[in-house]
């Protein structure tokens, strides 16, 4: 295996990318592993990027800590911003994933885990449906009541019993069954955009893509949700899925391209981060990567456009007495290169404090399902991280990703302050600061 995994490294990994590392370590004060392991050089994006050029040259092998050290990248990538030479190290970090795990020796369980998940269930909403429907027949039934009784969450990691606690109140299976294609601009119409639902967002998170598409009418879009779309693939890009992800792109370009539209729009900055990438996944590949590129450029991210539309000026928000402050997505924020919009429009709202958050740039710990496979180093990140939060003293942490909300609303749950903060996407504080209006 290993001698393999070093002959893909050097012939498919990008060397000319590897060698554009200069070795100054501005990226080190971004990286929270590296941060968190007490500056471990090898935990750092040099460092890493440095193993992955010395297994591509065969100077080193290929062995249980070069794995551990890509294993424990966040690929929350504030690397990028930082670097003067403009490494594209989350494109380097994904295609060595996708090396690894198409080259390593599985055992049965860890196989079928992955195919049920990467082949059987994200890439089908209806099945996707159906799995967040037995969540919340668990939530609604009493069943939910009846397992925190008799203390079965016990059996279960701290960190995921807790996150048990958190999950969202999640919709109906026949109210996720029937969802709109096209919804009308309230008021003078200004652009036709075409939303990106999602699949955990257009199920879990039901709630705030209808606060999203609400806000777009109010904002004057017409919004085209295209049926044909599906997940953006980025659980697959980040986990050794390479060529389901480029499968997915293709299909997402074209169930976008058919609608037409000004813009395309994302509420989920992990995501967008994906998504503005299908111009690199595709980039290999003449018959797409025009068209990949053409889809990027018309991608933002929904504070980003209710921004340029002037939403925050032509409706009043307001929200008595709440003290507000705001986590970055790291993708929406490092790759989506979009950071003020958000804090724009909470700033706007009326009779609610903002306070800005010391190192809300930095990495929650969520970093899609790192906070499952990466526990110990997820709740490490994020107990730093509340340890800022409680700093602001804040009532409400607005977050713009659904990994995100869920790892804060984990932080609070950890730090006790259930009672005294709430974890909420922007969409639905900016409804929410809308409602004597709406």
């Amino acid at each position: 295996m290993t001698t393999t995994i070093q002959q893909q490294f050097s012939e498919k990994m990008d060397m000319d990318e590897l060698l554009n590392c200069m070795r100054c370590g501005f990226c080190l004060p971004a990286c929270p592993t590296y941060i968190e392991t007490n500056f471990q050089e090898k935990h750092s994006p040099r460092g890493r990027i440095a193993l992955m050029k010395a297994v591509a040259d065969g100077l080193i092998d290929f062995d249980d800590d070069v794995e551990e050290a890509l294993d424990l990248c966040l690929g929350c990538r504030a690397c990028e911003p930082a670097c003067p030479a403009g490494v594209n190290y989350g494109m380097l970090l994904e295609d060595a994933r996708d090396i690894i795990w198409q080259n390593k020796k599985q055992s049965l369980p860890v196989k079928t885990l992955r195919n049920t998940v990467f082949e059987g269930l994200f890439p089908h909403q209806n099945r996707m449906v159906n799995v967040t429907g037995l969540l919340g027949f668990y939530q609604r039934s009493g069943l939910q009541k009846t397992v925190r009784k008799i203390g079965f969450m016990k059996l279960f990691p701290e960190n995921l019993a807790q996150m048990e606690r958190v999950l969202p109140s999640v919709p109906k299976k026949k109210e996720m069954k029937v969802r709109p294609d096209f919804l009308q601009a309230k008021g003078g119409k200004k652009a036709t955009v075409a939303f990106f639902s999602g699949c955990l967002m257009d199920t879990m998170f039901m709630g705030t893509n209808d606060a999203t598409m609400k806000l777009l009418q109010l904002a004057g879009c017409d919004v085209i949700i295209p049926k044909d779309q599906g997940c953006c693939g980025a659980l697959h890009g980040h986990s050794g899925e390479k060529a389901k992800a480029i499968e997915l792109a293709k299909k997402n370009i074209l169930a976008f391209e058919a609608t037409g539209a000004d813009y395309i729009v994302t509420n989920a900055g992990g995501c967008g981060g994906f998504l503005i990438g299908y111009d690199h996944l595709l980039a290999d590949q003449l018959e797409w990567s025009e068209r990949a590129k053409e889809f990027t450029s018309k991608l933002k991210d929904i504070s980003q456009i209710l921004v340029e539309l002037d939403f925050h000026r032509l409706h009043r928000l307001r929200l008595s007495g709440t003290i507000l402050t705001y986590q970055d997505s790291c993708h929406l924020r490092n790759v989506m290169h979009t950071a003020s919009a958000p804090r724009t429009l909470i700033q706007a709202i009326d009779d609610a404090e903002y306070r800005e958050l010391p190192e809300a740039d930095r990495c929650c710990g969520s970093a899609g399902i790192y906070n499952i496979v990466e526990p110990d180093m997820s709740m490490q990140i994020l107990d730093h991280k509340m340890k800022k939060v409680e700093a602001v003293q804040p009532g409400m942490i607005v977050t713009a990703n659904p990994g995100c909300l869920l790892q804060m609303k984990l932080g609070i749950e950890r730090a006790g302050l259930s009672e005294k903060i709430e974890a909420v996407h922007i969409a639905d504080v900016l409804l929410a600061a809308l409602t004597p209006e709406v």
